[in-house]
């Protein structure tokens, strides 16, 4: 992947709006993955203007997927963007602009609390599935084992034609 991201930043070094970079988590940089959870590697997060935390990126690995990605980043509607959004974005802007800003924190903390729900579920379904696959193949190889020498011993057994 090394490559590839390298030659991404290769692409996007004269942007004005995206900046493609990585930063060393084994060394000086580890305090920064350390705050942004990145706990495996290679990870990639893509952060929007004024965003603390940044989102997971889970697309392909290879220089075509970062690009597409790459190229629809970038400013977007917002505050100090209204002329970016559409007419529905821009009446919910507006209406999250009328919102204090506890009560906009207050529902930010309900959505991801949901999401992170959600996740949760989803990779537990997930362990729940292998464990199953697990012990599902586990039988299989046995039964493989026990049946596979009275399979040879008549196939040997039928006579050669």
């Amino acid at each position: 992947m090394k490559p590839d991201w390298d030659k991404l930043a290769e692409e996007f070094e004269d942007s004005s709006s995206v900046l493609i970079a990585d930063v060393d988590c084994t060394a000086g940089g580890k305090p920064l993955c350390d705050k942004n959870g990145v706990s495996g590697y290679p990870t990639i997060k893509t952060f929007a203007p004024g965003d603390t935390e940044g989102e997971d990126y889970k697309g392909g690995r290879d220089l075509e997927s970062l690009r597409k990605h790459a190229e629809g980043l970038g400013p977007v509607c917002s505050v100090d963007n209204k002329e970016l959004c559409s007419e529905e974005q821009l009446k919910k802007l507006e209406k999250y602009i009328g919102m204090s800003q506890a009560r906009r924190d207050a529902k930010l903390i309900k959505l991801k609390n949901a999401m992170k729900k959600a996740e949760d579920a989803h990779e537990a379904l997930q362990k729940k599935l292998s464990a199953e696959y697990e012990a599902s193949n586990t039988k299989l190889e046995a039964l493989q084992k026990e049946m596979k020498p009275q399979i040879k011993m008549m196939t040997a057994a039928s006579p050669k034609k």
